[in-house]
């Protein structure tokens, strides 16, 4: 926002210079970007009147003028195209300097001579570029220094106000915040209500209440619309960046900049049956004020009449209802729109208006009226005319309702580390416009209508806090008691698996949670996503179900740049749908693809496989102490290939998966080779078995060493569990060390080489127990799973 720093000084005094303004608002959070002055150095140029002008003899291009100033007449030639008889315009005498240095002399031009220049405002610094002579009001006193006259000792100031502080948009509320930072008081125009002086009155319906909670309509009769903006105006609403356009519109800007208040004005004669605020209906269109026709939405709220749209609410007028040359009558509008109905619709039609801006970060909603008689009262000073009384449609439900936020004195001091007056504190905070009242702890602080952001506690010591001055609060070292953190024994922190994955030549990646819908039906097509409502790109519009959607992408970018060999993983959250709300599960995620080994000459370039991640998997579980708790049973994931691919179990429960991609999803995903995952629940992985202590027993092992053949389908999981269940208390190893297939074996069967061992904790087990068990072990086996001791 740009404002007038004289146009500030006007509603309040601070005795700081202009760099020290700008330090205050920027320590006090509203950042200046910079500031800048209206206008070049220069002197010697007052205001000057064209007396006559002539053509001159040798120069189709340049004119002879007779100027005066006041006092004395002087031949000028000049060159501008708008320069003619009785013109009052910048006059640059013999001696005057303008911008850069350069010095008015007597001159000839063409064989005529010329004492002095007529200024355009570039030429004054006020302008990067000019059309012709700045042209001044007919009123301007003739031989007045210009300077003087346009009050151009002023400096324009640039402020970046973040989101949340609509309420400094305008004059009034950057006079607010200099008041309470310099402790002056703040005097703004006296606004009164202006009476009707005719009968009529709007028509006004708003049929969406919750969108424009509160609509005030005005008409203004026997305007004269081509009356001048006054010069005081016009200066302002430059120094702001905003041009004059006609009385009216400059009117409206003006309250806009002074107040904050974003107003329009239809031409009364064009408005049918009277106005209705509606949303509009699918692909209507309206042609704005710039010429633009648009196609509008359903959720566009629309200021219209019994028979077509007029605007856009809270953005933008449309063409055919505007002020023009031809209007006679006015209808003044001043409503308050909810930020939430106006947010992002200027931008979703390439839009973006100092009125949307405003409406987007929340408008005083008890403003409307006051910039209704304020615009009132500019309109009948500058163009005359006679206004009818103000309708007034307002659905109290549907208003906001400022915060009333307790504030305590203990939590001030713990927070700022200091210790205010409380008389200091109710100053600043009455002086940005809140109510206090005194409880036992502290206050109870009414936020006033203008402050949306105002609704807890750390808001208002916020507040405190920078107005007292962040650079003046004390540094101190925080005192606080800090007990060590518990450190549970039966989870394993986080920061030791990575290490495990990281000693086995993975890689920590960090993807985003949003990922691309495709991509995420292709992995897990059994769940849908939950879509954003803002996504940052197309490709990023819904929350990932699984953490394989970004580890396939990071793979698949290596892939590309000739990385023979990628082991990733991942620690993060999923995020499932489900009938209760949204499922968050923490979750772990591995992928290996490429070759086993890195390059070496001791090593060829064999390519992963599934046991390569299983026994990364396994090598990891096995940190828990929890071994034999785990199981990977043949299982079918529509995005993992069907024979190779396991569900993951602890005591019988699932906790994740691991296999192939489908090499139909492989060559949709643009995967050239291999690729495995994995992906557990986080929580299951982490879990430890608390070590307990035994005692060793002194006495010696007995181990006896067996032979089976059993089916292929069977798993050695479910031979371990029958073997466990028959073999006895005293069982403490058991071990897997040889499969054979081949030659003298059924094809449909295999050959596993089994080790057992016994131990008893406080005697010599005898060969009759070990072999009793061993028989046991058979019998089971035989009965069970049709497994068969080896002949």
């Amino acid at each position: 926002m740009k404002f007038s720093e004289q146009w500030l000084r006007e509603w309040v005094q601070p005795t700081a210079s202009t760099q020290e303004l700008v330090d205050q608002l920027t320590m006090a959070g509203l950042e200046v970007d910079g500031f800048e002055a209206v206008a070049g150095q220069f002197t010697g140029v007052v205001v000057g009147q064209v007396v006559s002008r002539e053509q001159h003899p040798d120069a189709d291009k340049l004119s002879l003028c007779q100027v005066t100033d006041g006092t004395e007449t002087f031949q000028i030639v000049c060159g501008a195209a708008n320069v003619r008889e009785g013109l009052k315009i910048p006059f640059a005498k013999i001696g005057a300097e303008l911008p850069g240095g350069f010095k008015i002399k007597k001159a000839k031009l063409r064989g005529v001579e010329s004492f002095g220049m007529l200024c355009a405002e570039a030429e004054l610094g006020m302008a990067e570029s000019s059309d012709g002579l700045m042209e001044l009001p007919d009123s301007a006193p003739v031989g007045q220094d210009i300077r003087v006259y346009l009050g151009l000792d002023d400096a324009i100031i640039d402020v970046d106000l973040t989101p949340n502080r609509g309420d400094c948009l305008s004059i009034a509320g950057m006079a607010r915040e200099v008041g309470v930072l310099n402790q002056v008081p703040v005097n703004g125009p006296v606004i009164n209500a202006v009476p009707p002086s005719i009968s009529q009155a709007p028509e006004v319906q708003v049929l969406a209440p919750d969108a424009c909670p509160r609509y005030l309509g005005r008409i203004i009769q026997g305007i004269n619309v081509n009356a001048e903006t006054p010069l005081w105006m016009v200066e302002k609403l430059r120094r702001s960046g905003i041009r004059s356009i006609d009385a009216v519109v400059d009117i409206t800007n003006y309250v806009l900049l002074e107040l904050g208040q974003p107003m329009h004005a239809f031409d009364l004669n064009k408005v049918e049956g009277g106005i209705r605020v509606r949303m509009a209906e699918q692909g209507e269109k309206l042609t704005l004020l710039d010429g633009q026709e648009i196609e509008l939405n359903s959720d566009t709220l629309m200021i219209a009449d019994h028979a077509k749209p007029l605007a856009i609410a809270g953005i933008m007028g449309g063409e055919f209802s505007g002020v023009s040359g031809d209007t006679q009558s006015l209808l003044l509008e001043a409503a308050f729109f909810n930020r939430i109905t106006i947010a992002g619709k200027a931008r979703g039609y390439g839009l973006h208006t100092d009125s949307s801006h405003r409406f987007e970060r929340g408008v005083d909603f008890e403003l409307a009226r006051t910039a209704m008689e304020r615009a009132t009262q500019l309109i009948m000073d500058i163009c005359g005319g006679q206004p009818g009384p103000i309708t007034d449609v307002t659905s109290e439900a549907d208003l906001p309702v400022a915060a009333t936020i307790p504030l305590r004195k203990s939590r001030i001091e713990q927070v700022l580390s200091l210790t205010l007056p409380d008389v200091d504190i109710e100053n600043m905070l009455t002086r940005l416009g809140m109510v206090l009242t005194s409880t036992t702890e502290g206050w109870s602080v009414a936020a006033p209508s203008y402050r949306f952001d105002m609704a807890i506690e750390p808001d208002l010591i916020e507040e405190i806090a920078r107005i007292y001055g962040y650079n003046r609060l004390p540094v101190r070292t925080p005192a606080a008691a800090t007990p060590l953190a518990k450190v549970p024994e039966a989870k394993m922190p986080i920061k030791d698996l990575r290490r495990q994955l990281i000693a086995r030549g993975y890689q920590e990646a960090i993807t985003y949670s949003f990922v691309e819908p495709e991509l995420q039906k292709a992995l897990d097509p059994e769940h849908d996503a939950l879509a954003l409502m803002n996504p940052i790109s197309a490709e990023m519009s819904v929350m990932r179900t699984n953490l394989w959607a970004g580890l396939v992408n990071a793979a698949s970018y290596n892939l590309k740049r000739q990385q023979p060999r990628v082991r990733m993983f991942e620690t993060g959250l999923r995020f499932v749908p489900t009938a209760d709300g949204l499922q968050q599960t923490p979750t772990l995620a591995m992928l290996i693809t490429g070759t086993r080994f890195t390059q070496s000459w001791t090593e060829g370039e064999t390519p992963v496989d599934f046991y390569d991640l299983k026994g990364d998997l396994v090598s990891l579980l096995a940190r828990g102490g929890e071994t034999e708790a785990y199981q990977f049973v043949a299982a079918s994931h529509p995005a993992l290939h069907p024979g190779q691919s396991a569900q993951v179990l602890k005591y019988g429960k699932a906790i994740g998966w691991v296999g192939a991609i489908h090499p139909n999803t492989q060559k949709q995903l643009g995967l050239k080779q291999a690729v495995f995952v994995a992906e557990l629940d986080l929580e299951a992985v982490r879990d430890l078995s608390v070590p307990r202590f035994a005692d060793i027993s002194r006495f010696p092992e007995m181990r006896r060493d067996l032979a089976v053949v059993a089916e292929q389908s069977i798993q050695v999981d479910q031979i371990f569990s029958t073997i466990r269940a028959a073999a006895g208390d005293y069982l403490t190893k058991l071990n897997l060390f040889d499969v054979y297939v081949g030659k003298g074996i059924d094809p449909d069967r295999k050959s596993l080489a089994l080790g057992l061992t016994w131990q008893h904790p406080s005697r010599t087990l005898t060969d009759e127990e070990v072999n009793d068990s061993v028989q046991s072990v058979l019998a089971n086996l035989q009965e069970s799973l049709g497994v068969t001791l080896r002949g």
